[in-house]
C-alpha cells in the first residue's frame, strides 16, 4: 500500500489543473495516489483525467459528485482515501518535484500515532514564502497555537494522519456549499499536536474564481455553515475570550442571515452573544450592502 494520497477537490478547473498533474508526474517519490474529486464540474474535466490515467504516469484514482462545495468534497475524499497519510493539493496550485519524498521521509523519521500530522510552508509560484515561516525552536504544536500564539501568518500546508482525518466529517446545509474547513483542524488540536516541517510542500495561486478571493459572497451565500463553524470555535476548550468575541460577532451576523430565532438560545457563550449582538448587527450590515448586487 502506498503511503501518501495527495487528494484534490476540483469545479470546473479543466484549463489549470494541467499544472497540478505535471508536477505530480515529475515526483522524484511515486509512493503516492492522486485522488481527484470533482464536485460537479460542467467543462471537460472528465475527459482530461481520463487521458492522464491512460498516460499511467501518476496513480490516479478519479470520483465525481454532485456539487457539494469544498467541505463536501473533503468528506468524499475522505471516504475513498485508503492511505496512512493525506495532503490536500487545490485545483490551481503544484507541488515541488521532491515534496512528495520530503513528506514521506520526514514522516519515517518522526511521525506517531501520537501527533495528528505535520505542518509544512506554502509559497507562491515565483518561490516567496506565503505569511510567515514557521517557529524554527518548536518541533510541536497545535494548528490553533502556531497562529493565535506563535504569530504564524499565511496559508501552510497540512498532511494529516488518515485515520484521524475520517473523524468529525462535515455537515451538509441544503443550499449550502460552504463550511469552514479549519473546524475538523481544530477539533484535531483538541487530542493532538502537529510536528513542524519548515520545508516548502505546495506553491499556490489565488485564481479569481477560488474561494479565498470570494469570501464576502462565501458568507452571504452560506450562512448556515458560517453559524454552525462559528459555534464551534466558540466552544474550543483553549480559546481565549477575544478569539470567542469575534466569533460571537460572526455568529451573530449568520444568525440574522437566516432568520434564526434560537439564536441565543443554541450559542454555547450566551452572555457573550449578547454583549456582541451590536457588533454584529454592523457585521451583518456591512456583508449585506457589499454583495447586495451580486447575491
Amino acid at each position: 500500500m502506498r503511503t501518501l494520497t495527495v487528494f484534490t477537490p476540483t469545479y470546473n478547473r479543466a484549463y489549470c489543473l494541467h499544472v497540478l498533474y505535471e508536477s505530480l508526474a515529475r515526483q522524484s517519490n511515486t509512493d503516492f495516489e492522486w485522488l481527484i474529486i470533482d464536485d460537479g464540474s460542467t467543462d471537460n474535466t472528465s475527459e482530461i483525467v481520463e487521458r492522464w490515467m491512460q498516460e499511467n504516469l501518476v496513480s490516479i484514482r478519479y470520483y465525481r459528485q454532485q456539487n457539494q462545495g469544498m467541505h463536501g468534497a473533503h468528506n468524499s475524499a475522505y471516504e475513498h482515501i485508503k492511505t496512512e497519510l493525506n495532503v490536500c493539493i487545490d485545483s490551481d496550485d503544484y507541488m515541488p518535484e521532491d515534496a512528495v519524498e520530503k513528506i514521506i521521509s520526514f514522516w519515517k523519521q518522526h511521525g506517531s500515532d501520537k501527533v495528528s500530522g505535520f505542518i509544512g510552508l506554502d509559497s507562491y509560484f515565483n518561490g516567496e514564502i506565503i505569511g510567515t515561516r514557521l517557529p524554527e525552536n518548536v518541533k510541536t504544536a497545535t494548528l490553533f497555537d502556531l497562529y493565535y500564539k506563535y504569530g504564524v501568518t499565511g496559508d501552510k500546508k497540512l498532511v494529516y494522519r488518515t485515520a484521524l482525518m475520517k473523524e468529525y466529517p462535515y455537515p451538509l446545509f441544503e443550499g449550502e456549499n460552504y463550511v469552514g474547513l479549519a473546524y475538523k483542524y481544530y477539533m484535531l488540536d483538541i487530542h493532538y499536536e502537529l510536528l513542524i516541517m519548515n520545508e516548502v510542500l505546495c506553491c499556490v495561486e489565488y485564481l479569481p474564481d477560488g474561494s479565498t478571493r470570494n469570501m464576502l459572497k462565501q458568507y452571504r451565500r452560506n450562512p448556515k455553515g458560517f453559524a454552525f463553524y462559528r459555534v464551534e470555535l466558540m466552544k474550543l476548550p483553549f480559546a481565549g475570550i477575544p478569539f470567542k468575541i469575534r466569533q460571537s460577532i460572526h455568529y451573530v451576523s449568520s444568525s440574522l442571515m437566516t432568520r434564526n430565532k434560537r439564536m441565543l438560545r443554541e450559542t454555547p457563550e450566551k452572555l457573550l452573544t449578547l454583549l456582541t449582538l451590536f457588533p454584529g448587527f454592523a457585521l451583518y450590515l456591512y456583508i449585506m450592502s457589499k454583495t447586495k448586487t451580486s447575491s
